[in-house]
């Protein structure tokens, strides 16, 4: 059952049961059938079992999931009056969805206020509940939270300052907007929290405040609502208990956690500086949690081999950006290199399509366990407008995806010995790298040829504030954890960088890059001077000797269609201006060839391997703003028009300097290019031009090989 391209799994049931009239909808994740089954409870009206993203994809690969959003959230009904949101009804539907889902028995992993719920559950129906895990309980126990105990929930206030805000009546009396910004603000109070604090604020909208007052009068006793007591219920629970809370949690301090864990027996995990919901700020550690504790309920098979250190081959794991194909074609020249140094060495790839493509054209060895990676470029088109996509947020937006691959990643590096792991561009790797630099047991290169987040001119101050803090994140892990990458490659030259500044107060991006980055300049994975079959490659497209060759390509992704639409839309309208012009389409390996039409005088095609051959055999070219495919026709003399996508600041901003820098390609903006004559202008004013650029380096894979190998 597939649902969404930036989901990091998909359930294989989605339903909904009815409990009192309530409708409650769960998803049951069962990847690993015959698995024990862990539930991710729900956490507080004020957010859905989407919360729980950056746990599901890892747990479904190991365990069955299941997932329900609480009476209140998400797609779950929401009842009026307190009464029907007591911790009573809460338990009682967990029981349901157990039922509904046809699980006898669980492993119940909970946050915040769940923590009550679950521990219903577990004392009056202990052969349902394997084990109770219970993140930051914020529950009915008698342990006092100063600076907000004092504060009436249903009594009106005349203050609303700090927890003033937690009162039904200013919710209701239009206060709630500044209740969610106050209360997601104290939730998450580690820096760098943006995207974490944008979903859950996003989540609250999507409840009205009434629903959400009801929610909690249920949980407190309002209203006519009935609590039952929790401490004497925590004191009854029998099955294995596990309490993790943060130090710095602002919406329940420690000593809940604490508490919990002495009356139900359990052990305490005490997360330094975390705050109230480590599950999304620090979601590798809960992770790795999460799995200890349902492993030792469940016992899974160790690992039954191992190899003295000195007995072990030389072995690297390489990740090449999945974003485009533009990477693997240097990546593999690059692993070439390498390989001609350390001719002894093994390289294992963990790869996406369509970077697997070009592997496999290689003859290059794709670990299994690539298998289970979730792909970003599916993500990228999802975004995608008409020759639009906002490159940042796009990143940002594909935060469960990139936990999920890192989690692949991170049961790969344990069980491969490697003594080398390379990383061009995999975000995941490097960030969460950074924030777990514990999980760090080999060496680590990271390669890019761009550096610095950067915000586009209509995103205002809120995006000029997100890149700035994005950056900010980086520079302090670069400060703090210099040890997590032994080598920063960067793929380029100094003067490549740009010389904006990564934000107000922060240093500019080519004096810091400068100092943490080796320079390999740049890597085309090919020679240019020794592409000697153009004429084969022109005669197979139907090149006659006195016809001249437009190549049309878009890269590895499918973002590319609008612009291909676009060119196809002018080929009639150039060629009456120059007859002698013939088409070729790229499309790529994730657009279909035959859903584009193809006009006199022109070729479709789909997947090219080596294309850089028929950039080779053209007479000019038309392209999106990246990197490799324009930097390739730079390398070849080739004149060309790039028209990048809007929004993509790398493509706008870094890809542009250095063309720029190259002199370089004529920059065509989409909304010019949507005037069919302004790009049939273009196209054939590029055509009969003499162009003589800046020449490329050719020996950027050879030195960056050097520098890898220096690492073994």
């Amino acid at each position: 059952m597939r649902t969404h391209p930036s989901r990091s799994a998909d359930p294989t049931v989605a339903g909904v049961t009815v409990r009192g009239g309530v409708e409650l909808a769960y998803e049951v994740y069962d990847a690993a059938p015959g698995a024990p089954t862990v539930m991710l409870v729900p956490t507080w009206a004020i957010v859905p079992s989407r919360f729980w993203k950056a746990q599901i994809g890892f747990l479904a690969r190991h365990y069955r999931v299941v997932t329900f959003d609480g009476r209140g959230s998400g797609l779950s009904g929401r009842p009026l009056g307190a009464a029907a949101y007591t911790d009573v009804e809460y338990g009682d539907d967990i029981v349901a969805v157990l039922d509904a889902t046809g699980t006898d028995r669980a492993v119940l992993v909970t946050e915040s206020c769940g923590a009550s719920w679950a521990l219903h559950v577990a004392v009056k129906h202990p052969e349902r509940v394997a084990g109770l895990l219970a993140i930051a309980p914020s529950c009915g126990l008698d342990v006092p939270t100063p600076g907000r105990d004092h504060v009436p929930f249903d009594e009106a206030v005349d203050s609303t300052r700090g927890w003033a805000k937690y009162n039904k009546h200013y919710w209701l009396g239009g206060g709630y907007d500044d209740f969610v910004d106050f209360f997601f603000g104290r939730m998450f109070p580690e820096p760098h929290s943006t995207k974490q604090v944008e979903d859950c604020i996003g989540w609250a909208h999507q409840l009205s405040p009434q629903t959400l007052a009801d929610s909690t009068s249920g949980r407190l006793g309002c209203d006519g609502a009935v609590c039952e007591p929790l401490v004497p219920l925590a004191r009854r629970v029998t099955c294995p208990v596990l309490v993790v809370h943060g130090t710095d949690d602002r919406i329940r301090p420690q000593a809940f956690g604490e508490r919990l864990a002495e009356l139900t027996g359990g052990d305490l995990v005490l997360l330094r500086d975390a705050g109230h919901a480590p599950s999304a700020r620090d979601p590798v550690k809960v992770n790795h949690l999460i799995a200890q504790f349902v492993d030792r309920i469940h016992p899974r098979p160790p690992r039954t081999a191992w190899a003295r250190a000195a007995a072990r081959p030389k072995r690297a794991l390489y990740l090449s950006s999945p974003i485009g194909l533009g990477h693997a074609q240097r990546d593999v020249a690059i692993a070439a290199e390498l390989r001609a140094r350390r001719p002894d060495l093994q390289i294992d790839w963990l790869a996406q399509h369509p970077v697997t493509r070009v592997l496999d054209q290689h003859g290059e060895r794709v670990h299994p366990a690539s298998a289970w990676l979730r792909n970003e470029s599916g993500h990228i088109e999802h975004e995608a407008g008409e020759h639009d996509l906002h490159a940042f947020q796009t990143i940002r937006r594909m935060d469960e995806i990139l936990v999920h691959n890192f989690m692949v990643f991170d049961e790969v590096v344990a069980d491969g010995d490697y003594d080398l792991v390379v990383g061009d561009e995999a975000w995941d790797v490097d960030y969460f790298l950074h924030e777990n630099p514990e999980l760090k047991r080999f060496a680590f290169a990271w390669m890019t040829d761009f550096v610095g987040w950067l915000p586009m001119p209509d995103g205002g101050p809120r995006e000029a504030a997100l890149t700035a803090d994005y950056n900010a994140e980086m520079i302090e892990h670069r400060a703090r954890f210099a040890r997590v990458r032994d080598r920063s490659v960067f793929v380029g030259d100094p003067d490549d960088v740009v010389e904006d500044d990564f934000g107000p107060g922060l240093p500019s991006v080519r004096s810091w890059t400068e100092q943490n980055f080796d320079f390999a300049g740049y890597v085309t994975g090919f020679d240019p001077a020794a592409v000697d079959d153009t004429e084969r490659v022109r005669t197979s497209l139907g090149v006659g000797p006195d016809e001249k060759l437009c190549l049309v390509t878009v890269g590895g992704s499918g973002v590319g269609t609008s612009l291909l639409r676009r060119v196809m839309d002018v080929v009639p309208l150039v060629r009456r201006v120059a007859p002698e012009l013939r088409f070729a389409f790229v499309t790529g390996p994730r657009i279909d060839p035959s859903s584009l039409p193809a006009h006199d005088g022109s070729t479709v095609l789909g997947y090219v391997p080596d294309l850089f051959r028929h950039l080779a055999a053209c007479d000019v070219a038309v392209v999106q703003g990246g990197l490799t495919t324009t930097m390739e026709l730079t390398a070849l003399n080739k004149p060309f028009v790039y028209v990048p996508l809007r929004h993509h600041f790398e493509q706008n901003v870094h890809v542009r300097h250095r063309l720029d820098r190259y002199e370089a390609g004529r920059h065509l903006a989409y909304e010019e290019a949507l005037d069919r004559d302004a790009l049939a202008e273009a196209i054939v004013k590029e055509a009969g031009r003499d162009v003589r650029y800046r020449p490329v380096a050719t020996d950027g894979a050879a030195r960056a090989g050097a520098m890898l190998a220096d690492l073994l």
